[in-house]
């Protein structure tokens, strides 16, 4: 778990300009539910950078005002290894999307997929906080983010940024569905 004192001072100073977190709230009524709806209950937003409720006709769901102070001791970033080796960097050959090849322009290679790892859920976690994503896509399995991550290209050249995206769960989890989702 990634230790979250750093994260707070910096979220917690964003919050204070008026910021409002907001829990997706499924009303069970004996009503015939949406599965859209149903993934999204218990999930925190910020209130500007939500989804859409009522999200359809007849929606019974209600975004309720939640503590900052619940989103922060709450919210965390995971990924699966996996996605790194063998995906992002294909070792194994199964892949054909070239994202290796990009990584590879800015000096990473497989023996960094671990510290990409532990970089990407910390950047993905601290800008969560501060509300800095864009909603993607929402369905039936989660509403999905995009998260700009930014890493050093390892030439001293600069810096690399692209998008990653994230699945939302509940209490503010963040679960990586890919590192790499485009510049």
């Amino acid at each position: 778990m990634i230790c979250k004192s750093w994260i707070a001072p910096i979220a917690l100073r964003k919050n204070l300009l008026g910021n409002t977190w907001v829990q997706w709230v499924h009303q069970v009524e004996g009503i015939i539910h949406c599965f859209e709806c149903l993934k999204l209950d218990g999930c925190y937003f910020l209130r500007s950078n939500a989804p859409s409720c009522p999200h359809h006709q007849k929606c019974h769901c209600e975004l309720k005002e939640i503590d900052y102070s619940v989103v922060i001791r709450n919210a965390a970033a995971t990924s699966n290894y996996k996605k790194f080796i063998p995906y992002l960097f294909n070792t194994n050959g199964w892949y054909n999307h070239g994202k290796e090849k990009l990584f590879e322009q800015w000096g990473y290679t497989a023996e960094d997929a671990k510290w990409l790892q532990t970089e990407m859920e910390k950047q993905a976690l601290e800008k969560y906080l501060l509300g800095d994503y864009s909603l993607g896509r929402l369905d039936i399995f989660r509403q999905r983010i995009n998260i700009t991550i930014e890493i050093p290209k390892k030439d001293g050249s600069g810096i690399a940024t692209f998008i990653s995206g994230w699945m939302v769960e509940p209490s503010g989890k963040l679960k990586l569905i890919t590192p790499y989702g485009g510049k």
